[in-house]
């Protein structure tokens, strides 16, 4: 049942998109996301007050598991796989993130002590193969248009593999990480409060220093409030549901289901199919998912 949370976090971080894409046009990303940030950590004030005994008390590594998952994975990791986008090409961007899972893998054997076994690896290279299937739309056109004379290690391109690297690191470690606060006791409202929280602080002096304000637009607003309610609240109570459930390193292997999750929603309010490719990569992706699940691999 653990898979099925995460595949349906997945869902609702896809129909996200619908609106979150078109909002770009009249806000910046930092906007965006400062904005969630805001609403959320004011919706979380009153989960502070009911756990400040817990909070009063938190030990160090707790706090800086927040950090991780906060400042790192829901705040500077957003922001850095945003702007990688405007530095390499962004078929490469969605490449390399194919690595998140190798990140979360070796830090949940490091961190959460969880084993992994030789059959895990092979069901989880299933897992790989069927993600970037699912991504080759986005993939391949940009790798084949690439051009083999120019220099990839100028300082330009540098910096894209950089942030993009900050991104793949970040999340993998929220992942890790998140799951380590709740099997230390922590509830699911009570990692989503502290993510927030730690992101909506670490946000503020990133807005500060490039300069920007708030959306003065009602409009941004009511369709940030959007983002709030369903990739923010419902989409993140998913998620550390089905993290509860399952190991660390498998929901970083489910969360691939996202691009899957993308596309769907595309062909259903965007009339945008899906191809036999893409079919066979998810079907890849869930056959192996479901195989290291049920053999608890």
């Amino acid at each position: 049942m653990g898979i099925l949370f995460i595949i349906l976090a997945c869902s609702t971080w896809a129909v996200d998109t619908l609106i979150r894409y078109p909002l770009l046009g009249k806000a910046s990303p930092l906007q965006i996301v400062f904005g969630e940030h805001l609403i959320l950590s004011l919706l979380f004030i009153p989960f502070f007050f009911k756990s400040f005994k817990k909070i009063w008390k938190m030990e160090v590594s707790h706090i800086f598991s927040f950090v991780i998952i906060g400042g790192m994975g829901s705040a500077l990791g957003t922001l850095a796989f945003t702007a990688a986008f405007s530095k390499i090409n962004p078929s490469l961007v969605i490449l390399l993130q194919k690595l998140q899972p190798l990140v979360a893998v070796s830090l949940a054997k490091i961190i959460l002590k969880e084993p992994v076994h030789k059959k895990f690896l092979l069901w989880a290279l299933l897992c790989l193969i069927g993600g970037v299937l699912i991504s080759y739309q986005d993939i391949f056109p940009g790798l084949m248009s690439l051009d083999f004379s120019a220099s990839f290690a100028n300082e330009t391109a540098m910096w894209g593999y950089i942030l993009t690297m900050i991104a793949v690191v970040s999340w993998g470690a929220s992942t890790v990480f998140g799951k380590k606060l709740e099997t230390e006791g922590y509830k699911e409202f009570e990692v989503m409060g502290g993510r927030f929280w730690m992101g909506f602080v670490a946000l503020i002096p990133v807005l500060i220093s490039q300069g920007q304000g708030l959306p003065s637009d009602g409009e941004v607003w009511l369709k940030i409030l959007a983002l709030v309610g369903i990739s923010g609240l419902l989409g993140m109570w998913l998620y550390y549901h089905g993290l509860k459930k399952i190991s660390a390193r498998l929901c970083a292997l489910a969360e691939m289901f996202f691009p899957f999750c993308a596309v769907t929603v595309n062909w259903i309010f965007l009339g945008k199919t899906l191809d036999v490719t893409q079919l066979i990569g998810g079907g890849l992706l869930l056959l192996g998912s479901t195989v290291i699940q049920i053999k608890r691999y």
